[in-house]
């Protein structure tokens, strides 16, 4: 497999910034908004995003969570082997709020969705938003699009799109896989 980088570490600091411009004009105070990480890798997008709004734009009391979509998914029974199911960590009660879902790239939607079921459980929002930091627009399954995306990528299905996190995987950059 070759593996290119199409987004390097600057780029994604500017995207990154420009999606919590967006989140501060949508959402204010964020007092009646929650965002939820979607487990695994949505989860540290929101740990930058919280880390930015805080620091750099000095939103305080941003009510955070994360949350697994392993038993809601429609294809779990069918995936090989067995499944390592990660945490949900949902300390707000969601009865009335503006969930924001953050996921670290957008594919068939089918993640989403689950996500959308699997809240249920916690109350029902007032709304629900979706922010993904990579929007793989050519590649739905569902009718199911960003409120707020970081980049767009144009990839077809056989390729496989990664966000690398220097905390995790030892620099930030996103990158294209092509198959063999």
């Amino acid at each position: 497999m070759s593996k290119r980088e199409i987004i390097d570490a600057r780029a994604l600091n500017i995207a990154l910034n420009r999606l919590c411009c967006k989140l501060i004009e949508n959402h204010g105070d964020f007092s009646n908004s929650i965002l939820i990480g979607m487990q695994p890798r949505g989860a540290q997008v929101l740990e930058r995003l919280v880390k930015l709004l805080e620091g750099t734009y000095g939103v305080q009391g941003v009510r955070t969570g994360v949350l697994d979509i392993t038993f809601f998914r429609d294809d779990f029974r069918r995936r090989p082997g067995h499944l390592q199911p990660n945490k949900t960590r949902i300390d707000h009660l969601v009865e009335d709020q503006k969930v924001v879902f953050i996921d670290d790239v957008l594919y068939t939607g089918r993640s989403i969705r689950a996500a959308m079921d699997a809240i249920l459980s916690y109350g029902r929002p007032s709304k629900m938003e979706l922010l993904t930091l990579i929007d793989r627009r050519f590649s739905r399954d569902l009718p199911i699009q960003p409120d707020y995306k970081g980049r767009q990528v144009d990839s077809i299905a056989s390729q496989r799109v990664e966000v690398l996190w220097e905390e995790v995987d030892g620099r930030d950059a996103v990158l294209l896989t092509d198959p063999e």
